[in-house]
């Protein structure tokens, strides 16, 4: 044998050992994915390739999975199937490490995950206290001297604790403006705080429960303090892994202590929230909330929120947030509305 096809043989086999090594999906038009399958739910399947990263095919549009490596296939009726993984027809069959190959039908199955996406699944299951946070804090800083002498900060945080049946969330943002001006009045322009906590549990695969304290000043509206302590009933309209959506009922107290009036009032919780993963770099959330005060009739209490974060890196973002609160019967002299906006910088975390 000649030199070259001594050294081309090898190559040939290595190249030609790691393609059939590989875990492939096939489309509905007969293109092919080869890579590692980590995992799906019941609407997209996450696929990583050498060569463009992780990609998220509809299960819509796929043909035919078969898996090099051993998969978790969880059905809906709770069960799990360990095992190499190929579809044949509207079945697939999972070949265990021992034992009989078991087929199961596509419309039964809730879930598929690696070993390192279930061991991860494990994990969050009973993490500890310091365990399963991820969040970020986004810090914005502008200043002018001259012609005009300003300045402004905007701070916005966020922490998050997810395991497969809590999540604990804690938010703050604040803005604070002055001009700094001779004689300028007023010179503080802006000075606003919004913060609080909510912790969920799962009460079934779409109900959970919910209970939180939000917590609200304006030095601009004359708002010392808005205390509003919540609870109720919300249900999982969609739960997908980029893609949910909640709705939200319940019952709150709050308490306002403005700088003329003090009042407790009880208030229904009719809430909304959305997220949404737009590719692979991109999260987008947004909150809209009603409080009908019930002690009197016709004045209410509305909040919106609205935030992306853009991933620049592992642990640096680009992250703008847009909140809004509407009162009917705020003090005389105040207005109704409450804007903040925040833009900057964003640093995660996750531990």
């Amino acid at each position: 044998m000649s030199l070259h096809k001594f050294v081309l043989v090898p190559i040939l086999v290595f190249f030609s050992s790691q393609f059939l090594l590989a875990g492939q999906i096939t489309l509905q038009n007969g293109d092919r994915l080869s890579g590692v399958i980590e995992k799906s739910d019941d609407k997209s399947l996450v696929i990583k390739t050498d060569y463009a990263g992780e990609v998220i095919v509809q299960l819509s549009a796929i043909k035919a999975i078969e898996s090099d490596k051993p998969l978790h296939v969880g059905l809906k009726d709770g069960q799990t199937v360990v095992g190499l993984v190929k579809t044949t027809d509207d079945k697939l069959q999972v070949v265990p490490a021992s034992g009989a190959p078991v087929e199961v039908s596509t419309g039964t199955i809730s879930k598929i995950r690696s070993e390192e996406e279930a061991a991860a699944d494990k994990k969050m299951e009973h993490p500890g206290w310091l365990q399963a946070w991820s969040g970020g804090l986004t810090t914005g800083f502008a200043m002018t001297r001259g012609n005009s002498e300003t300045k402004n900060l905007g701070l916005a945080f966020t922490a998050d604790r997810k395991t497969l049946h809590d999540h604990l969330g804690l938010y703050q943002t604040s803005v604070f403006a002055a001009n700094d001006a001779p004689g300028a009045i007023p010179s503080t322009t802006a000075n606003s705080n919004q913060g609080g906590a909510r912790y969920d549990h799962d009460l079934g695969a779409r109900t959970f429960s919910f209970t939180g304290a939000d917590f609200q000043s304006d030095d601009l509206q004359g708002l010392d303090l808005r205390s509003v302590f919540s609870g109720g009933i919300g249900f999982h309209l969609i739960k997908r892994e980029r893609t949910t959506l909640d709705l939200l009922s319940g019952l709150n107290y709050t308490r306002e202590s403005y700088s003329t009036i003090q009042r407790n009032l009880i208030a229904l919780t009719l809430g909304e929230e959305f997220m949404k993963k737009i590719g692979a770099s991109t999260v987008l959330t947004q909150k809209l909330y009603a409080y009908p005060d019930i002690n009197e009739g016709g004045q209410y209490r509305t909040t919106f929120n609205f935030a992306t974060v853009t991933k620049l890196s592992k642990w640096l973002g680009w992250q703008n947030s847009f909140a809004d609160t509407y009162v009917t019967n705020p003090p005389l002299g105040a207005r109704q509305n409450d804007i903040i906006l925040t833009t900057g910088l964003n640093i995660a975390f996750t531990r």
